[in-house]
């Protein structure tokens, strides 16, 4: 009988044991291809890019929750783009340049300034992440470009406790024995604090902004995007290592305590620049650099 059929195996070669009784294999995962799309020969299955972006200027301004309004809010630590504060809108950003890798990242990430014994902290390692994470595959296939202009707020700046519906979390950097935790955690010398934010990766499909800055977006429910915000879009992940260790107690945020962690993100990624890398990153589950290449 002839029989006509396409298909994929997988082979392990294991080189060594692990106990004497054999291969101990802890996780093994297998990733389909998306569409047409050609995978580059050893790319690493990961839906990621992403933008280093060090510190650029620190101001009691928020153009999206508080536009207008210079000296109105908290103190933030801006990143990217140089040119942020009070007034700021896509027409003033997209002409000022940034500190981001690669420069083609001009948008504006900020957070609340971290104090030390009252003394402001900026972080030393400031990667935001583009990823395609948290949710099935066949999602990330079809993963949009994140539209210019979109303003995104996480987390909960005004929490009264750890659980308060806040997704940020605290970490030590090379510390496992540490456990993350919503609120500041002793990390032992020789590590970084750690800042860990998740911006939702579902969008209602037309608004850039919302009365809440939260409402346009939504985080994915069994592993795809809700009726309500059906458009799929890279989760941007800021991670931030600021050089602090020791007692938590010496620590607070320009918003209050470390739960009440949040970050703001203001997209002006050039349109053509973004698109390349969902479609060549994000899409298809490869890993790429700064440079939107595996």
């Amino acid at each position: 009988m002839d029989l006509s059929a396409t298909g994929r195996y997988v082979r392990v070669l294991a080189t060594a044991r692990a106990t004497a009784w054999g291969v101990s294999l802890w996780e093994f995962q297998v990733f389909g291809t998306a569409g047409t799309q050609t995978v580059p020969p050893g790319a690493v299955r990961v839906a990621e890019f992403l933008a280093d972006c060090p510190y650029s200027h620190r101001l009691p301004d928020d153009p999206i929750v508080l536009p207008g309004l210079p000296g109105g809010s908290h103190m933030h630590s801006f990143f990217g783009n140089n040119a942020t504060d009070a007034f700021s809108d896509l027409g003033r950003l997209e002409t000022s340049g940034g500190t981001c890798n690669p420069v083609t990242d001009i948008s504006s990430y900020w957070v609340p300034t971290l104090y030390a014994d009252n003394v402001p902290v900026e972080p030393t390692g400031t990667t935001f992440y583009y990823l395609g994470e948290g949710v099935r595959d066949d999602v990330i296939a079809n993963t949009q470009p994140l539209p210019r202009g979109l303003r995104i707020v996480a987390g909960n700046a005004k929490a009264t406790g750890p659980d308060d519906n806040t997704i940020s979390r605290w970490s030590c950097l090379h510390a496992g024995e540490v456990n993350p935790s919503h609120n500041f955690v002793n990390c032992p010398a020789g590590t970084m604090l750690e800042s860990y934010l998740d911006f939702p990766q579902c969008w209602n499909g037309k608004d850039l902004d919302s009365a809440d800055h939260k409402s346009h977006m939504a985080y994915p429910v069994g592993g795809a995007c809700p009726a309500t915000h059906p458009v799929p879009v890279p989760k941007l992940r800021q991670v931030l290592r600021y050089p602090v260790t020791g007692d938590p107690s010496r620590l607070r945020l320009a918003s209050g305590p470390g739960y009440t962690m949040h970050g703001d993100f203001f997209n002006v990624w050039p349109a053509a620049e973004m698109e390349r890398r969902v479609r060549d990153c994000i899409n298809p589950i490869v890993k790429c650099g700064a440079d939107g290449r595996p």
